[in-house]
C-alpha cells in the first residue's frame, strides 16, 4: 500500500488526466477507509454534474441518477453550496436542518442510500461553481480522529481539485471569467416559488420550502417570524389545496413537478 506521500505524488501527477479523481479517492482512502466516493459539480440550481463516482451499477441509480432528477435541491450539501458555505470539510449532520433526519427528504430519498455517514470537501471554483468531494460510509461514522486527519489533508484536496476542475463553470456553459446572474440558469428560490404557483400563496410556498428541507415547525416559525401554530395552519392549508394527506405525498409532488417542469 502506498504511503500518503507516495499517494499525493500520484495525485499531483494525475492532475488533468482521467485518472485524477480515482487517484484522489485512493489518497483519501489511505488516510481513513470509506466505501464510496462521489464528486459533484454545482452551479446555482442547475442539475449537478457527476464528475466522478465509484458506485456499483445498482447503487448508482439512487446516488446519482435519482439524485439528479430533483432531490438534490433538498440535499444539505447542495443547500450549503447555495448558501455559500465556507470552503472546507464538513459532516452532513453539521450542515443539515434541525429535523433533517426526521424529514421526508431523508425518509423518502436519503435513507434509501443506506449510508451511516457522508462527509464532504467543498471547493470553490471560478465562475461561482463549487466541487463537492463526498466520502461515504455504509457501516459506521468517521471517528473524530479520522475526520481531523482528513481535514489536515484539505490544502492538498483544495489545490489539486482547483487545478483539475478549473473549467467546471465552462462545463455548465458559463464564462468563468465573467459570470452573471443569468449564468446561474435558475435560482434555488425559483424552484420552490414556482412549486404550487397559482394554487399556493407565497407564504404557503415558503412553508413548503423549509418543511421539505427538513426544518421543524419551530424552526420554520423562527425563519419566517411567525408562530409554530401558524406554520402548522399553513401546512394544513397546503395539504388541502394540493389534495394530499402527508409530507410524503408533498415530497413526491414536489419531485414530480421538477421532473415534469410543470405545476402541481
Amino acid at each position: 500500500m502506498k504511503t500518503l506521500i507516495e499517494a499525493t505524488g500520484t495525485l499531483i501527477d494525475a492532475i488533468g488526466s482521467e485518472s485524477f479523481a480515482q487517484a484522489l479517492s485512493n489518497a483519501l482512502t489511505g488516510i481513513a477507509p470509506f466505501d464510496y466516493t462521489v464528486v459533484f459539480g454545482y452551479l446555482g440550481a442547475t442539475r449537478p454534474l457527476d464528475l466522478f463516482d465509484d458506485f456499483p451499477r445498482g447503487k448508482r441509480k439512487i446516488f446519482v441518477e435519482d439524485y439528479q432528477e430533483g432531490p438534490y435541491l433538498l440535499d444539505p450539501f447542495y443547500l450549503a453550496c447555495a448558501n455559500q458555505v465556507v470552503p472546507g470539510l464538513y459532516r452532513i449532520k453539521d450542515l443539515a436542518p434541525d429535523r433533517f433526519f426526521q424529514g421526508e427528504y431523508f425518509r423518502s430519498y436519503y435513507a434509501r442510500t443506506g449510508l451511516a455517514e457522508e462527509i464532504g470537501y467543498f471547493i470553490e471554483m471560478p465562475g461561482n461553481a463549487i466541487v463537492v468531494v463526498s466520502l461515504m460510509r455504509a457501516q459506521k461514522a468517521f471517528s473524530a480522529k479520522e475526520f481531523r486527519q482528513l481535514g489536515e489533508y484539505w490544502p492538498v484536496v483544495q489545490a489539486a481539485c482547483q487545478h483539475h476542475w478549473s473549467d467546471l463553470a465552462v462545463q455548465f456553459g458559463v464564462d468563468a471569467n465573467n459570470p452573471s446572474d443569468d449564468s446561474l440558469h435558475h435560482s434555488v428560490e425559483l424552484a420552490f416559488t414556482s412549486f404550487g404557483e397559482g394554487v399556493l400563496t407565497p407564504r404557503e410556498r415558503e412553508v413548503v420550502e423549509f418543511t421539505l428541507k427538513g426544518h421543524s415547525a419551530d424552526a420554520v416559525g423562527r425563519i419566517l417570524e411567525i408562530s409554530p401554530g401558524t406554520v402548522r395552519i399553513h401546512r394544513r392549508n397546503v395539504y388541502s389545496k394540493l389534495q394530499i394527506r402527508s409530507q410524503g405525498e408533498l415530497f413526491s409532488k414536489f419531485i414530480d413537478t421538477l421532473v415534469s417542469g410543470g405545476s402541481p
